[in-house]
């Protein structure tokens, strides 16, 4: 069982940056593979990005490729979703999310254990 908790998000103007943590509880979390994806009001869930379980690689959504990073930190339980070049469209729940599998998928079906999620507004 992994229980993730995220944090970071808030108000912040277009052009600004944020930094999102996932804090995860369990022994067992450098073996997942973890995403975040977001949810805006009326929209359908989107992956924004993914990392393996080693850190090795990554993976982006197209509308967030060049502006956020992920990064994890095994030894600290934790994910981080640095985004910068914040724009309006990007305005969203951000949830973070492990999977158990050894490949990052871009399907929120495909995650194990899910966040409560952080709100994320960027102003124009």
């Amino acid at each position: 069982q992994v229980q993730l908790v995220e944090s970071g998000g808030g108000l912040v103007q277009a052009g600004g940056s944020l930094r999102l943590s996932c804090a995860a509880s369990g022994r067992t979390f450098s073996t997942y593979a973890m995403g975040w994806f977001r949810q805006a009001p009326g929209k359908e869930r989107e992956f924004v990005a993914g990392i393996l379980w080693s850190g090795d690689s990554t993976y982006y959504g197209n509308s967030v490729k060049g502006r956020f990073t992920i990064s994890r930190d095994n030894a600290k339980n934790t994910v981080y979703l640095q985004m910068n070049t914040l724009k309006p469209e990007d305005t969203a729940v951000y949830y973070c999310a492990a999977s158990r599998r050894l490949v990052v998928t871009r399907r929120g079906s495909d995650y194990d254990y899910w966040g409560q999620g952080t709100q994320v507004t960027v102003s124009s």
